[in-house]
């Protein structure tokens, strides 16, 4: 559905409910710092939407966490305590969403999470992630790897649980593919420079590079290959599926392959794919407040995101009113009920056990084409 039509996408199912406190529904993302060119399109999402969520009252408060995560914390928790907010939506990065989900369990307050992670058990039972899973990400890239003959990697990624992510799921699958590590490389998000790891990767002459970073600093051990004269295949992850990613790249980053939502290649789609009208609207949507050039994966969860909420929003109204402890326990009740909804970046169907509901679906290869995403064969 358009954004325009989002205000009265569930207007019917709550036409019965008695009038409502107005929901609040509180931001953090990363707007300043290492994050920004993720946090900003978040952000921009939150700005192009309606003051009416399925005929309810809605009001967003956005603030910014500086790629900090005491500071997503302190967010989160002001606007919990200051500002009442029914639901937390954020953070940009997976850090601040680790130390976010802490304040939603200690508050007991619904977190939308809008970057992959895997939380351990009795640490998930308020927080729900928008983004495919890492694994389920990586399997595609381990699936051209093994399609096109990769039999050894070299690693390089971030040295915080992001990076650790990538890795460990690449590990645990390109073993079963017969792909052998032969390097596991490390850096951090502020790094202007990779130059020894490069070094390291290069002596073990792998067939092929994974790289585990995310934003801009994720073209870093990209444009470090290209000036020592690398030219084998380079593999990204969805966390760097943005404009950019390849702005900053350049030349360096043609021909890499990720793993993405489908909405980023939303007219390269076949009209069977599942995603794809409400991929294309929102996306048309988005071009048109924001401009083509500037289209990417990360507004399309921040949409997705405000779709559960919708999806949930009837069934919670039915218990408590917003503002109130039974609100959000009714809410995160009725988001664990949420089956088969169709976002921008695929199909969700929630359960108790599964606060991510996403398959195959959501996945699609992307390649770095004179200096555009591209679907991949």
């Amino acid at each position: 559905m358009r954004l325009r039509e989002l205000v009265v996408a569930v207007a019917l199912s709550v036409a019965s409910v008695p009038a409502s406190a107005e929901l609040t529904i509180g931001v953090t993302v990363s707007t300043t710092g290492p994050g920004a060119s993720l946090g900003v399109h978040y952000r921009n999402t939150f700005n192009m939407l309606p003051k009416t969520l399925g005929g309810e009252p809605v009001r967003y408060i956005v603030l910014d966490d500086a790629s900090d995560p005491t500071q997503a914390v302190q967010n989160a928790r002001a606007l919990i305590s200051r500002d009442r907010a029914d639901i937390i939506l954020g953070s940009s990065s997976v850090p601040n969403n680790l130390a976010i989900a802490e304040v939603a369990v200690d508050t007991k307050t619904v977190q939308i999470a809008l970057a992959p992670m895997n939380l351990p058990p009795g640490k998930s039972t308020w927080t729900f992630v928008v983004p495919q899973s890492i694994p389920l990400m990586v399997a595609g890239v381990v699936k051209h790897m093994q399609a096109n003959g990769v039999k050894t990697v070299g690693y390089i990624g971030f040295n915080d649980p992001w990076g650790e992510g990538i890795y460990k799921a690449f590990s645990a699958l390109s073993e079963a593919a017969g792909i052998r590590i032969v390097a596991n490389e490390r850096y951090a998000r502020p790094d202007t420079s990779v130059e020894a790891q490069v070094l390291k990767i290069m002596a073990a002459n792998p067939d092929a590079v994974l790289i585990g970073g995310s934003g801009t600093p994720g073209a870093t051990p990209a444009i470090s290959l290209a000036a020592r004269g690398y030219k084998g295949p380079m593999y990204g992850n969805h966390g760097m599926v943005n404009p950019d990613f390849i702005r900053v790249g350049g030349k360096s980053v043609e021909g890499l392959i990720a793993p993405t939502g489908p909405l980023v290649v939303v007219e390269q789609l076949p009209e069977s794919n599942p995603v794809k009208r409400v991929a294309a609207s929102f996306v048309a949507d988005y071009d048109a407040a924001y401009g083509a050039q500037n289209r990417n994966a990360f507004a399309g969860y921040a949409y997705d995101a405000v779709l559960l909420v919708e999806k949930a929003l009837p069934e919670a109204l039915k218990k408590a009113a917003p503002g109130t402890p039974a609100f959000r326990s009714a809410l995160r009740d009725a988001l664990e009920s949420v089956r088969e909804l169709v976002g921008t970046h695929g199909v969700y169907t929630m359960t108790p056990e599964n606060h991510n509901g996403m398959d195959e679906r959501a996945r699609v290869l992307v390649k770095v084409e004179n200096g555009a995403w591209k679907l991949a064969e």
